[in-house]
């Protein structure tokens, strides 16, 4: 799972600060690291999210597991960030 799991992230997002305390809690309950890519100031991360989020998100935060192809996006609770994360 440890490359799987990525968040997209704008650095004065308001809603990507609401999710940081999840993500933080996620990483710790299932011993993962999401890889973060900041959007707003990275052309290369925004290229990468407007490849996976294309047709499913418009902004973000925008959470993308590789291995099953499933996404959240925007703002979502722990249990739902938690079964994302483990495929469910």
């Amino acid at each position: 799972m440890p490359d799987d799991l990525i968040e997209y992230y704008g650095n004065e997002c308001a809603h990507c600060e609401k999710m940081a305390p999840l993500v933080e809690q996620l990483e710790n309950d299932l011993n993962v690291k999401l890889v973060k890519k900041e959007v707003w100031h990275d052309p290369g991360n925004l290229a990468d999210f407007m490849k996976a989020a294309a047709g499913k998100c418009d902004g973000v935060p925008f959470f993308f597991n590789q291995k099953t192809n499933k996404f959240i996006c925007g703002v979502t609770s722990y249990k739902k960030l938690k079964a994302w994360a483990l495929g469910e």
